[in-house]
């Protein structure tokens, strides 16, 4: 339903409204909602300059039940920051200050819409930078890695975004300021409630404020990748890596699709073959550490393990890995990547996962690249499929469906780093159990009654259509 969003012109704000059709369509999609034709057009798009406007616009909305859907970079792959009531899509992106850098305190406080790289070149000067940037921090904001936890290329040696957050300041549903966390570096101070915002993807508060943590940028860093002759022993290698304790900084498993994709679309010469990328970190001791690598790989039947003479060799030799979403969207004009996946299982089980779902794209005669940030376990992958041909679709549907409940029953997650969002409802109580969800939706009761934050989203209930509002259930 349309939403009457016409109070919004008598707001005092420092931003700007927009009823224009042309700009409310542009917050109807995202990268992986346009694909798949997720989210509904908004009826109003808001770009709030402060956190007292994002205040004044939630507590106008409060009594009009009319729904907010956070927005920023429109970076994100399942529909989470897409409308799916309509409503106003509360576009963060204008609030892109960095606010202070303190680097003696390894600090540094930024507005959501901030690009996760210019958070890196605010402290460059200061030999800082922030470890868990996703391979996605050229394009997309801090606000938006925090509201999915994202992760990305480095984090099996500094872990996740939500890992270096330390304090939130965030608008609730009703228009309350709160901050949550401390600048501590650490604190028992009543209940973690910075950390529920973390990966709660809008649906529980705005973030309008963000400290984040640093760290020293490393004296040596060193990377490279290796050839195998089959993805299996590549997947084999990175497992047995990562449990004989191999200090690495980022390891990446590619296979002979996805090299395909990337030399199409970077101009690369990448063999066709599986590989796996690596990077080391380090202040001394880098060479050993590369050694020891070497030496479980070739435990694996490596072919070739090659380390770039610099970072500028590096950078080349990564780019054909950074460009690889962009890759697998473009291959061939005839062909759509209908499911992009991100399951994450346990190190030990990630060659079975790997294997499983190469099997399911064979079995069904399905292109279906894979790659993934391996060293946590972590598997992408796309179905690409003619979405003219009813059978590939449905055929697609089931080899989606079927990764990711393979991924659960191996302990593992339907989703590592792209969020729930509206892709992904149906696996959330296969995942945690119905008491769990139950729990869940309390906490979203307590905080948002009037369910007026990014509806439609996580639950598996909320659907286009039924917009689900706690203080009519009771």
């Amino acid at each position: 339903m349309a939403y009457d969003c016409s109070f919004l012109s008598n707001l005092d704000l420092e931003g700007e409204v927009s009823f224009g059709e042309s700009v409310r369509e542009t917050h109807a999609a995202d990268f992986g909602g346009d694909e798949r034709g997720m989210g509904v057009t908004p009826d109003a798009v808001v770009w709030p300059e402060s956190t007292a406007d994002v205040s004044a616009i939630l507590a106008a909305v409060n009594d009009r039940r009319v729904p907010v859907t956070p927005y920023a970079a429109g970076t994100s792959l399942e529909g989470n920051a897409v409308p799916a009531h309509r409503g106003i899509s509360l576009d963060l992106s204008r609030m892109d200050a960095v606010l202070d850098v303190r680097p003696d305190d390894f600090q540094i406080d930024v507005e959501p819409g901030v690009f996760g790289s210019a958070v890196d070149e605010a402290v460059a000067s200061e030999g800082l930078f922030f470890p868990p940037l996703p391979s996605s921090g050229d394009i997309s904001t801090v606000g938006g890695m925090i509201a999915n936890d994202a992760s990305g290329m480095k984090t099996v040696k500094y872990g996740e975004v939500g890992d270096w957050v330390l304090e939130l300041e965030a608008v609730l549903a009703d228009g309350t300021v709160v901050t949550l966390g401390s600048k501590a570096a650490k604190t028992s101070s009543g209940y973690n409630l910075k950390d529920l915002l973390v990966g709660s993807e809008g649906t529980l508060g705005v973030v309008t404020r963000a400290t984040l943590e640093l760290a020293g940028r490393p004296e040596q860093i060193r990377g490279g990748r290796a050839l195998f002759p089959s993805l299996d022993h590549a997947a084999e290698a990175v497992f047995d890596a990562v449990r004989s304790g191999v200090d690495v900084a980022t390891i990446e498993l590619v296979d002979a699709d996805s090299a395909r994709m990337a030399n199409a679309y970077t101009g690369t010469d990448l063999p066709d073959v599986p590989m796996v990328f690596f990077e080391f970190h380090a202040n001394h001791g880098v060479e050993r550490e590369i050694e020891f690598c070497e030496s479980i790989f070739e435990a694996h039947d490596v072919e070739r393990f090659e380390v770039a003479e610099d970072e500028a060799a590096m950078d080349d030799l990564w780019q054909a890995r950074k460009d690889l979403a962009f890759a697998i969207q473009t291959y061939d004009p005839d062909l759509t990547a209908l499911h992009p996946g991100d399951v994450t299982v346990p190190i030990g089980d990630y060659p079975e996962m790997v294997h499983s779902v190469k099997g399911l794209a064979q079995e069904r005669d399905l292109l279906v690249p894979c790659f993934g940030h391996a060293g946590d376990g972590n598997l992408h992958y796309s179905v690409l499929v003619d979405e003219e041909d009813p059978e590939a679709v449905e055929a697609a549907a089931e080899v989606y469906e079927a990764t990711v409940e393979k991924a659960i029953d191996l302990g593992g997650t339907a989703t590592g780093e792209h969020g729930i969002g509206l892709g992904k409802r149906e696996f959330l109580e296969a995942e945690h159990g119905s008491e769990a969800v139950e729990a869940m939706r309390a906490v979203k009761r307590a905080l948002d009654p009037r369910d007026t934050l990014n509806p439609g989203k996580l639950f598996p209930e909320t659907v286009e259509g039924e917009r689900v509002r706690a203080d009519d259930q009771h």
